[in-house]
């Protein structure tokens, strides 16, 4: 019997092998070859409402706010909710809407036996907004120019309701902030890629844009309300269409984030994201699962086979072609949204990656968070 192991071990690596290359060769490659928006800015003739909900966010509205309120555009506002902040954001709010007519504030409070979440906070903003087509970021957040909601809002068109855009995070020192640079890298590639195939399924509230009527037609996020998390990944796996999505990567529409500093904080707000898989179509959830059981199989059959000394010749040229491919439709990726310096480490983050993904779907499936901030 022990002599069938290693054979049963090839055979499973060649496997996950195989569907990884499927991954990347017929999935992933689609931002790979997209053509980014050409460098001439855009014309948008529509009146946009940005919508940012902030909870105790008083020195990010300081410092990002700002850059939203002076976007070069004809026509739009800006409406912050602030929700049951504790802190001095009222104080600040009402200062920059002294200077910014187009600032809007809608004050959520606490009810003692109703705590509200970030899906009530957007709900009531997006309520208060006077225009039909919406932009979501967070507090923060800071677009890279003043461009980004024009290139943003020129996706909008008679059919095009969802526009997912892309939002990195700041660079730092240390290994958490390149793996979490890394880790929204190839959650862009996937979730954009999928996109272009007519197959969207989730999108990043510091960057996207819906009409209101869509929100309110779809019933906002009545279906998911119970649900902490997804006000962005969920609202977009519940009603994005091949024929009603659209995406923007050019660099002007990215916007900016800085990334948690410390694991405890990166534990919290991976706990609070992965819990909502669960709840994407089904067919999104295989798609999801097979590339992560079959991306963490790949790497266990592999040293499991290495120890039994087992093929290393055909084992060696099977992972090589995995990661040159890996590297050129990365390369390529990443040169439309940054991040090249990080394929440097490729082989280590990508397998950091498969066991972050293992991990932290038991952990959003078993323990549950019941605060969003």
């Amino acid at each position: 019997m022990e002599a069938y192991i290693p054979h049963a071990l090839f055979g499973l690596f060649i496997f996950c092998a195989v569907l990884q290359l499927y991954y990347l060769l017929f999935r992933q490659r689609y931002i790979a070859a997209y053509s980014v928006s050409a460098t001439e800015l855009p014309s948008a003739g529509i009146s946009v409402s940005v919508i940012i909900s902030a909870r105790n966010e008083a020195e990010n509205l300081k410092k990002f706010l700002p850059a939203i309120l002076e976007q070069q555009y004809a026509d739009f506002e800006v409406v912050v909710v602030n929700d049951c902040s504790v802190d001095e954001s009222h104080h600040i709010l009402r200062d920059f809407s002294k200077n910014y007519p187009h600032l809007k504030l809608v004050t959520v409070t606490e009810h003692p036996r109703f705590k509200t979440g970030k899906k009530f906070a957007l709900t009531m903003g997006i309520k208060a907004a006077k225009h039909e087509h919406l932009l979501f970021t967070d507090a923060d957040c800071q677009p890279a120019s003043a461009h980004w909601l024009a290139r943003m809002a020129s996706n909008f068109s008679d059919n095009t309701e969802i526009i997912l855009g892309y939002s990195p995070y700041i660079k730092t020192s240390g290994f958490l902030n390149a793996f979490i640079r890394f880790e929204t890298l190839k959650t862009g590639i996937n979730y954009l890629s999928e996109a272009l195939r007519n197959n969207p399924y989730m999108g990043i509230g510091r960057n996207m844009s819906y009409t209101k009527s869509l929100f309110f037609r779809a019933k906002g996020f009545a279906s998911h309300l119970h649900v902490l998390a997804g006000d962005d990944d969920l609202f977009v796996n519940k009603n994005a269409t091949a024929g009603n999505t659209a995406i923007e990567i050019h660099p002007d529409a990215f916007t900016y984030s800085e990334a948690k500093a410390d694991f405890k904080s990166y534990f919290k707000q991976k706990r609070r994201h992965m819990g909502v898989g669960g709840l994407y179509k089904n067919k999104h959830r295989r798609m999801l699962s097979t590339d992560a059981l079959s991306g963490l199989l790949f790497y266990i059959t592999l040293a499991m086979c290495l120890y039994f000394n087992h093929q290393l010749i055909v084992i060696a040229g099977v992972y090589l072609l995995r990661l040159i491919t890996q590297i050129i439709i990365y390369q390529k990726a990443a040169n439309k949204l940054g991040g090249k310096q990080l394929l440097w480490f490729l082989p280590f983050f990508d397998l950091t990656y498969y066991l972050y993904l293992i991990v932290f779907g038991l952990v959003g499936t078993f323990i549950k968070t019941t605060q969003w901030k």
